[in-house]
C-alpha cells in the first residue's frame, strides 16, 4: 500500500507516527569521540551513512562516523533512488519501508512548444520509465533525510551500535609514513561546534580514515586532491512545494521544453502531494557564482508559471527550496596513494560521493552513484580489518569507482547539455530528447556499471555457460522457489550486506542427488578437499558459510526433487545447536512462467558456478567442474585462517 501524507503542510520524519513531535529521534552520540578507531568516517551524508552501515554490521570493527552539522538530515537535497539502489537497499533490510513510503516512477512524460502556438506546451511523449525485466525493483522517489533514517535505524539496532557524533568540524589529519599495517597510522584533529562544548578540539586516531565530506572536502584537501572539470555555466531552481495546477501531468516524472523560457523538470514527491520542481534560471558569465545572482524563491516560482503556460502553478507551501549551479567534476584517483607508489604503499584515506564526482541533479546520479561508492569499499575495509584479505586488495576501491564516475560524469554532462538545448538556436528537439532518455535508462537505473577485469572480476572466457549473468555487473536477480518450504523468492535476495561471497551453483538438467551428480562432486569438494576455498578462508569456530555461502539452484520443479537427498554441505548444520539452513537451495518458479534457466540463459546441459561479491557484482563464471579456477580466484586475494 502506499502512503498518502503532507496533505496540510509538509512535516519532516517519519510518517506512520502520528504526532509530528515524536518523529524526530534524539540527536547522536553524546560525550567525546573514542581515542582509537579502526575507521573514521567523515560526513553523514549518503555515502558516509552507507559505509557506517555496512560495517556496523561487524561488531569486532570499532567504526566512528562524525559530521559538522547539529543533528541528522530533515529536509530537501536529494530524492531520486535508483533500480540498483534498490537492490541495495534491499541487501541493507529497508527497502519494503522505503517501496511503502516512496513516489514510484512508472512513466515519465515529455511537453514542448505547441508548433501552432509557441508560447504553449503540448505533450509530446510518453515513456515506461525503466525497461521491463531491468530489475525487481521500481525507481522511486523519496527526500534523502528519510534514506538517512533508513540508515541510523539500521546501524543502531546493529551488532556495533552505532550513533554518528554531530556537531564536528574536521580541522586535520595526519599520517604517519613509518607506521605497520595494523597501527593506528592516521592523526586527525576535531573542532566541536556544538553548545556549551564549542572550540573544543578532540584528537582521534584510526587505522582508515574516509571523506564522504561533499565537494568541498576537507580530507580531499589533506591528500593534495582536486576536483577537474567543467565551471558551473547554468543556474538552476530546485522547489519542494504543494500547489495547485491544472497541468494534468502533475503527478507524472515530466520534462518540458519552453520555447523561450528553458526547461522545467517534475519530480512527483512521497505521500501523493507534494511535488518537485527544477527550473533552468540562467546562463552564467565566466567565473560568476550563482548567489551573485540574489536569485529568491519568487523569481524561481516566476519562472515555473511562464513556462508550464498556458497552465496555472498556484503555490501554497514551499518545504525546501535552494538555487545552485551544475558542474561536473571528477578526482583522478579516490585515495592516498600516488599511481607511481601502488606497489609500495597500501591506502590509508579514501574519499567517496561528492567529495570525488560532483553530478548535475537532472540525471538522478549523485546520492546514487555516492552509495554505490561506499558500498564497494565497505566490504573491503571489512575483509581487510578481519584479516580475510591483505591490504592491498584496498587498491581496487579507486581503480573501480573512479572509472565507474568518470563514465557517468560523461554521460550527465551530455544528459545536461540536452536539457538546456533550449537556450540553443532553434530551441530544443523533443524526440531527440525522449530517444536520449529512453537509450540511456540503464545509466538513470544505476544497472550500467561494469568493472574491468582485475583481481575481483575475471575474466570473460565462460561467460556462454550464463550470458544473463554479466561478469562485472550486478547480479540480476530472478524469481525462484525455495525447495525447503515452497516459498517464490528472488534469488538475489539470498546477497545481504553481511561481507559474505556468494557461489549460486546452477545445476545441469540432471538428477541433483544422484551420486555422480555435478552439484554432489562441487559440494564434495568444498566440504572435504584440501583446496577449497571455504575450508581454507573459514575460521574452524565458525558457521561454514560464514565467509563464503553456497546456493544450488536446480532445474526441476520444486515437488520433484527430495531434499533429504540432497549433499550435507546444502543443507548446512550452524549455530550453538547444529541447527540445518533450509534455505540454500532453489528451483525455477515453472508455476508462474519465470525459469531462471531461461530468463538467464543458463546452459541447460552442463550449468555453471557463478560466483557472487559481498557488494552483489558478479565476479567469475565458471564451469561447475573447475575447482582449479575457483581456488585460484579467492587465492588471488584472501588470506589462509591460521
Amino acid at each position: 500500500m502506499l502512503m498518502q501524507f503532507h496533505l496540510n503542510g509538509f512535516q519532516p520524519g517519519d510518517p506512520e507516527i502520528a504526532d509530528p513531535a515524536e518523529r524526530i529521534p534524539a540527536p547522536g552520540a553524546l560525550g567525546a569521540v573514542p581515542d582509537e578507531v579502526d575507521v573514521l568516517i567523515v560526513g553523514c551524508g549518503p555515502a558516509g551513512l552507507t559505509l557506517a552501515a555496512q560495517l556496523a554490521q561487524f561488531g569486532d570493527i570499532k567504526t566512528c562516523i562524525v559530521d559538522q552539522k547539529p543533528g541528522r538530515l530533515l529536509v530537501g537535497q536529494a530524492d531520486g533512488i535508483a533500480c540498483r539502489t534498490m537492490e541495495m537497499f534491499h541487501a541493507f533490510g529497508f527497502s519494503e519501508r522505503v517501496l511503502k513510503e516512496a513516489y514510484w516512477v512508472n512513466e515519465t512524460t515529455f511537453w514542448k512548444p505547441d508548433e501552432r502556438a509557441p508560447e504553449k506546451i503540448v505533450r509530446s511523449g510518453r515513456v515506461q520509465d525503466v525497461e521491463d525485466g531491468l530489475s525487481e525493483f521500481p525507481h522511486v522517489i523519496l527526500n534523502q533525510a528519510r534514506v538517512h533514517d533508513g540508515f541510523l535505524d539500521l546501524m543502531r539496532k546493529s551488532p556495533a551500535k552505532l550513533e554518528p557524533y554531530y556537531g564536528r568540524r574536521l580541522i586535520d589529519l595526519q599520517i604517519d609514513a613509518a607506521a605497520g599495517p595494523a597501527d593506528h597510522a592516521v592523526t586527525v584533529r576535531l573542532e566541536r561546534v556544538d553548545g556549551t562544548d564549542e572550540g573544543k578540539v578532540e584528537t582521534i586516531k584510526a587505522r582508515y580514515v574516509v571523506g564522504c565530506d561533499g565537494a568541498r572536502s576537507t580530507v580531499r584537501k589533506s591528500i593534495g586532491r582536486e576536483l577537474h572539470g567543467d565551471s558551473a555555466n547554468h543556474a538552476w531552481g530546485v522547489m519542494d512545494v504543494l500547489a495547485v495546477t491544472d497541468f494534468p501531468d502533475i503527478r507524472f516524472k515530466t520534462l518540458i521544453q519552453s520555447a523561450k523560457d528553458g526547461s522545467l523538470l517534475i519530480i512527483p514527491r512521497e505521500g501523493g502531494y507534494m511535488v518537485r520542481i527544477y527550473v533552468e534560471l540562467a546562463k552564467l558569465d565566466v567565473g560568476e557564482r550563482v548567489a551573485n545572482r540574489n536569485i529568491t524563491a519568487d523569481d524561481v516560482i516566476a519562472k515555473a508559471q511562464r513556462i508550464l503556460k498556458p497552465y496555472t502553478l498556484e503555490v501554497k507551501e514551499i518545504a525546501w527550496w535552494s538555487v545552485y549551479e551544475i558542474g561536473q567534476r571528477l578526482t583522478d584517483k579516490f585515495d592516498d596513494v600516488p599511481e607511481s607508489e601502488i606497489a609500495t604503499r597500501q591506502p590509508r584515506i579514501f574519499i567517496a560521493g561528492d567529495a570525488c564526482h560532483t553530478h548535475s541533479p537532472k540525471a538522478g546520479q549523485g546520492m546514487n552513484v555516492s552509495m554505490q561508492d561506499a558500498f564497494n569499499l565497505g566490504w573491503k575495509l571489512a575483509a581487510v580489518l578481519r584479516k580475510q584479505s591483505a591490504p592491498s586488495l584496498l587498491h581496487s576501491y579507486s581503480a573501480e569507482r573512479q572509472a565507474v564516475a568518470k563514465e557517468l560524469i560523461d554521460f550527465d554532462r551530455e544528459w545536461a547539455g540536452i536539457l538546456a538545448s533550449a537556450a540553443k538556436a532553434g530551441g530544443a528537439d523533443a524526440a531527440k530528447t525522449q530517444d536520449y532518455f529512453v537509450r540511456h535508462g540503464r545509466y538513470t537505473a544505476g544497472t550500467a556499471t561494469h568493472y574491468a577485469p582485475s583481481i575481483l572480476t575475471g575474466a570473460a572466457s565462460h561467460q556462454h555457460l550464463a550470458p544473463g549473468f554479466v561478469i562485472g555487473k550486478r547480479f540480476h536477480s530472478a524469481p525462484v522457489i525455495r525447495l525447503g518450504d515452497a516459498k517464490p523468492v528472488h534469488l538475489g535476495h539470498a546477497g545481504t550486506a553481511d561481507g559474505r561471497f556468494r557461489i549460486y551453483a546452477f545445476s545441469p538438467a540432471e538428477n541433483p542427488a544422484s551420486s555422480s551428480s555435478a552439484i554432489r562432486a562441487l559440494c564434495n569438494f568444498l566440504a572435504e578437499a584440501r583446496e577449497s576455498p571455504i575450508l581454507r578462508y573459514t575460521p574452524a569456530s565458525s558457521d561454514i558459510d560464514s565467509v563464503i555461502d553456497l546456493r544450488a539452484v536446480f532445474q526441476q520443479d520444486h515437488r520433484e526433487i527430495e531434499l533429504e537427498k540432497m549433499p550435507s554441505l546444502l543443507l548446512p548444520s550452524k549455530g550453538r545447536y547444529g541447527l540445518s539452513d533450509y534455505e540454500k537451495m532453489f528451483c525455477p518458479d515453472l508455476k508462474s512462467g519465470h525459469d531462471v534457466f531461461t530468463m538467464r540463459g543458463i546452459d541447460r546441459k552442463v550449468g555453471c558456478m557463478v560466483v557472487v561479491r559481498p557488494d552483489q557484482y558478479v565476479a567469475q563464471v565458471l564451469p561447475l567442474e573447475d575447482f582449479t579456477a575457483l581456488t585460484a580466484y579467492f587465492d588471488a586475494f584472501m588470506l589462509r585462517v591460521k
